[in-house]
């Protein structure tokens, strides 16, 4: 049977998630590059929604996708319909609402005899896999006992209620894989066998799904990660036999961690664990976690929390978990743009020694022959590099703009105890020390801080105030009352009342470092002028004051 090529001039790409949580980083990198792929020869970049697996699916984890994708500014020509986005022709876009458009490709396949019910219970399958274990042998499913049954015996069987799974008629030869990065790979004859194309509840399996569905809406080119490759072989054996034409496919390198472990959603929940052990928590902290679930959690290490409920337990706790997803990386205030420029450089090279770019170079230069064939592994020191770079390149305007946009979403009540201008003097106060969006409001919560609730840092008390010769609190009551008397509360003339005690001492850090203890409880703020002009004149002497009679 001779596959039909697809149309050079035509380029459709997928990018087709199972909706099982927010875009790992991963999979948001295969989406980039299929949208690269397409846009950068006028085709279209199509999203679909994998949701056969009814276990693993939700419809809030699908609009996560979607949104996650659309933060990172990759727009798709068909999808999901969301806040205006998506729509098309070859909808629905969900897998589990075409259901009945699969169902006429089945009969189709048992009509032809390329595909029979089965009826083998889970019991029985597992017979056959240790008996083929007993011989030391991989195990295939041949099906010859399903095929030899009569078609009145699988009507009766089907008409009884009878679980019942489709599957396959795979004939006899090798498969020949022709892929644009990894080149052809040949697998022997018998290495697929009779595989499942429907499930026992009815819902066709990811093989056969999406064949029909890459078909259909006129994928030329399939673009995955290269834990797919094998199953090329499955959907080369159904495109043949179902007259479809051949997509051209291309597996992009998988994404490590530095040293060299998988990337995965685990990595949050080894880092959750290590901390609550290592704080000898027993029970989760109010307002996190039922304790049910906490329980259930530390018992088995198989098991995961809810991304909110353990984000809600390691902020509770002091953890700081590893950004996975891409929904991390936008709360840790990373900018979508350096986000997709790195994940590029993850598996592609330019060439020419660049690495910064945006995403109209890429879709202009994008191809498959400077794809890497071996892992990428992913260099949060760099990334983080990037983003420095990124955003102490953005005018004073836009880091105000984009810092205030990232508040009102992740920080609404810091936001809400800030006026107009204490938050622009500190915008100004923070854009040159600023690696990410977020560092600005993690770094200064003490500003939203009720006076009368601030604590300080026992380790700043002793080396700032409580230390030196003489000590710190010296230099604290002096500027002090300097400050009392100042009448201006601007960064200027705060400058100017604390001048002739800096000349006198002979070293402006001995007064700093006390006051900025004093009035933020720990030993690093903005500069201390920016800092007490932020705060205002009754709360930094209020503060002061308090710190004074702790002592």
């Amino acid at each position: 049977m001779t596959a039909r090529e697809p149309t050079p001039s035509a380029v459709v790409t997928r990018f087709a998630p199972s909706p099982s949580g927010h875009l790992h980083v991963g999979g948001a990198r295969t989406a980039l590059f299929c949208w690269a792929f397409a846009k950068g020869r006028g085709g279209r970049f199509v999203l679909r929604i994998e949701d056969t697996d009814q276990k693993r699916s939700s419809d809030a984890a699908s609009i996560g996708f979607v949104k996650d994708l659309l933060w990172l500014g990759i727009g798709f020509d068909e999808g999901p319909q969301y806040e205006g986005h998506g729509g098309g022709p070859n909808g629905p876009y969900f897998q589990a609402q075409r259901l009945e458009l699969y169902q006429r490709y089945f009969d189709l396949l048992l009509s032809r005899g390329d595909a029979y019910y089965a009826f083998e219970s889970a019991d029985e399958l597992a017979a056959m896999r240790a008996r083929a274990k007993e011989r030391n042998e991989p195990f295939r499913y041949t099906g010859e006992q399903a095929r030899a049954l009569s078609a009145d015996e699988v009507k009766r069987r089907l008409a009884a209620g009878d679980p019942a799974v489709i599957r396959f008629h795979t004939r006899a030869g090798p498969i020949t894989i022709h892929d644009e990065i990894l080149g052809d790979a040949t697998l022997p004859n018998g290495e697929v066998d009779d595989f499942v194309i429907r499930k026992a509840d009815g819902f066709p399996t990811y093989h056969f799904a999406v064949v029909v569905d890459d078909e259909l809406m006129g994928v030329t080119h399939v673009l995955r990660a290269q834990e797919h490759f094998n199953n090329s072989a499955k959907h080369i054996v159904l495109q043949d036999a179902l007259r479809f034409r051949r997509p051209i496919y291309g597996h992009l390198p998988l994404i490590f961690n530095p040293d060299g472990s998988k990337m995965s959603k685990r990595d949050k929940d080894k880092v959750l664990r290590k901390a609550v052990a290592d704080k000898g928590i027993t029970a989760p902290p109010p307002g996190t976690v039922d304790l049910a679930q906490f329980t259930a959690w530390l018992k088995d290490k198989n098991i995961q929390l809810e991304l909110d409920a353990g984000q809600s337990l390691a902020q509770a706790i002091g953890a700081v978990l590893p950004e996975i997803n891409v929904d991390d990386f936008r709360r840790s205030g990373y900018l979508p743009e350096v986000i997709c420029n790195f994940l590029a450089l993850n598996g592609w090279s330019p060439g020419g020694d660049v690495e910064k770019f945006d995403r109209e170079f890429l879709k202009a230069n994008f191809d498959l022959a400077r794809v890497v064939k071996t892992a990428a592994k992913f260099d949060r020191t760099k990334l983080l590099a990037f983003n420095l770079d990124a955003i102490q390149a953005m005018s004073r305007d836009e880091f105000v703009t984009r810092v205030a946009a990232h508040g009102r979403e992740m920080h609404p009540q810091f936001m809400s105890k800030l006026t107009e201008a204490q938050f622009r003097s500190l915008c100004d106060a923070s854009h040159e020390r600023s690696k990410t969006l977020d560092d600005l409001f993690r770094t200064n919560t003490f500003l939203t801080t009720p006076d009368d609730d601030l604590s300080w840092d026992q380790k700043a008390l002793a080396k700032f105030i409580r230390g030196g010769t003489p000590a710190g609190s010296v230099h604290l009551v002096a500027a002090r009352d300097l400050l009392a008397r100042c009448d201006e509360w601007t960064v200027p003339a705060l400058e100017a009342a604390l001048k002739p005690l800096s000349d006198s001492i002979g070293n402006v850090g001995l007064i700093a470092q006390p006051l900025r203890v004093a009035v933020s409880g720990g030993s690093v703020s903005p500069p201390i002028y920016d800092t007490l002009a932020i705060l205002g004149r009754e709360s930094s002497l209020r503060r002061i004051d308090r710190c004074l009679a702790s002592l």
